[in-house]
């Protein structure tokens, strides 16, 4: 076991929840004005929003934890070769943000030595605040939890059926065999279509090209509440790589609330 302070922990958790909601503050203002947008070379929208959150949360973590390394959606896509690096989304939801759609949110992972062991995910139109400890295989002695607005929470014990909802993205329910054994749910947002098997809102969820911002924060959430995770790629989602980048690496996953029902949802939808 790797010995942390704990008081570590707890000055990340209180840095990461400070710093995301002065950020998400200024982008409530920002969605309630204009919302111009540009068009990245991926094809996929951006906005002087974006841009700002971007450089807000990268110039904070660099200023508290200097010795860190940071990668982001909107600025390095390279892992840099360091214990400690922050991965994050500024606005996981662009999409919606720039439609005017209130479902988007500040995505903050931190990761040692490759895996993500603590999540931050704030959903600012909904005042949600979702965070998440996970030593994972790392070796470091620390505590696993789960918690939406400083509760603890857990994936769903339900089993599918018509009154139960699945989430899929937006290329993903292209997939969607009709019928579906559960209701149907496309939300607009990565992390929050993940995020909402941790909460128990549904008993899956399949994302098909998620990056590894979209994914970092959520992951020890999940892993904390009791989801099974299951990567429809030829290799794992982590632990990532330093040196490498990321800037087109898909992680196309499948999470279930519950183990047994990864080879019920595999053949379901037929991956």
């Amino acid at each position: 076991m790797t010995a942390i302070d704990r008081t570590f922990w707890t000055d990340v958790l209180t840095f990461t929840a400070d710093l995301a909601q002065h950020t998400g503050q200024q982008l409530l203002k920002d969605f309630a004005g204009d919302r111009a947008t540009t068009e990245k070379d991926d094809g996929t929208l951006l906005t002087q929003s974006d841009t700002w959150a971007d450089a807000t949360l990268r110039q904070a973590i660099a200023d508290r934890f200097p010795d860190h390394g940071l990668l982001s959606e909107e600025g390095n896509h390279d892992l840099p070769d360091r214990d400690w690096c922050w991965i994050i989304d500024p606005i996981d939801g662009t999409t919606n943000f720039s439609h005017g759609i209130p479902v988007w949110g500040i995505s903050i992972g931190l990761l040692y030595r490759g895996w993500p062991v603590f999540g931050y995910l704030y959903y600012p139109p909904t005042q949600e605040a979702c965070y998440g400890f996970w030593p994972g295989e790392t070796g470091l002695d620390l505590e696993p939890g789960a918690f939406r607005n400083g509760r603890p929470i857990r994936t769903t014990s339900a089993d599918p059926g018509p009154n139960q909802t699945f989430s899929f993205c937006t290329r993903s329910i292209e997939r969607a065999p009709r019928p579906f054994c559960c209701k149907i749910r496309a939300i607009g947002s990565a992390s929050y279509n993940l995020l909402t098997v941790a909460t128990g809102s549904m008993v899956g969820a399949y994302e098909l090209t998620p990056k590894a911002w979209d994914i970092a924060a959520v992951w020890p959430i999940l892993q904390a509440a009791g989801a099974t995770w299951i990567s429809l790629e030829a290799y794992p989602p982590f632990p990532l790589t330093p040196g490498d980048s990321y800037g087109k690496r898909s992680n196309a996953c499948l999470v279930v609330a519950r183990a047994d029902l990864g080879d019920f949802f595999r053949r379901a939808i037929g991956i």
